[in-house]
This record gives structure tokens, sequence and C-alpha cells, in this order.
């Protein structure tokens, strides 16, 4: 008989049942518990993260977590600075769409609340301005719902209150 052993478990975790989280790739989501498992003959500590809005729930392992970049959500003064980063003018460079659309890719997949905020300023089109292609809108709409749920998770404010928050914000900018 093969004697089992479980996975050493020395990672110091400053997260709990209830706290909500983001996850860089995913965006905000609630930690359902943290449990212990048996994969492929190890106890593995593991993080179950809901994320309710996409009808998905993520595992990750305690150890990974770190590496994976799940974070606590923002400070308020974190989120201040991302809401004054869309009052700012739109940089947008003059290298190739392709190339821009990477970068805009990155910031919003990087899980850093102004980095987002410079993507929905940048891509954002107020009445009058030249329409979007569908790829820009896609990214734009990506960015803003990923910087309005952790505004409505930090403020402790439902999303369609974000949403116009963002967008009072963006039509006076």
């Amino acid at each position: 008989m093969v004697q089992l052993k479980p996975a050493p478990s020395k990672v110091k975790v400053d997260f709990a049942a209830g706290d909500y989280v983001v996850y860089p790739t995913h965006g905000v989501g609630k930690i359902l518990r943290i449990e212990r498992q048996m994969i492929a003959g190890f106890e593995l500590d593991l993080m179950v993260v809901e994320f309710e809005r996409d009808k998905m729930t993520v595992r990750v392992p305690l150890s990974k977590v770190n590496a994976v970049g799940i974070r606590k959500l923002s400070t308020p003064q974190k989120m201040r600075a991302a809401l004054d980063t869309l009052k700012g003018r739109a940089r947008v460079k003059r290298a190739m769409w392709s190339r821009r659309a990477q970068e805009y890719e990155a910031k919003i997949n990087s899980g850093d609340p102004v980095a987002i905020a410079e993507v929905v300023r940048d891509l954002h089109r107020n009445a009058g301005q030249p329409d979007q292609s569908y790829s820009e809108r896609q990214i734009y709409e990506s960015a803003l719902d990923r910087l309005m749920r952790e505004l409505a998770a930090v403020e402790r404010i439902d999303e369609e209150t974000a949403t116009k928050k963002l967008e009072k914000i963006l039509k006076v900018a």
C-alpha cells in the first residue's frame, strides 16, 4: 500500500471566505471557501473563487495565488486614481491597430484599475466622434466592464449605479 504524503502547506494566505478578490484575467470574484482536495496523490489547499456573473467557479492552489496575480480589491484611493485617469485626455498612439490591441489587452489582463481606466479613456467615443471598429468596441466594453465591476465592489454599490458613475465621468471628460 502506498502512503500518501500531504503537500507542504507553508503558504500564508491573507484571504478568507466571503472576500472579494481580483483575478487579473477574469475580473472580480468572491471567495466561496478554502478547501483541501486530493489531486494526483497530493493534498492541495485550494481557493475556490466564484465569478457569479460569468457563471464560473475557479479553484486555485494556494501556492499559486501570487503567481496568477490574485489580489484583494483596490483601495478607495486607488479607485479614485483610476477614475481621475478617465478624466484625462485620450492618448492614442500611431502604432498599427494590432499592436495597440495587444497593449490594451495586456493592460486589461494586468488587473490594475488605473491601466484598465487608461484603456477605457483611450477607446471611449463621444457622440459626434467616428465610430469604432468591432474589435475596438469589444476591447472597450471589456475594459469598461472590468472597471465597473471593481468600482461596484469597492464602493459597495450595484453594477448599474457603477456603470452610470463611469458614464457620467466619461461624458464630462
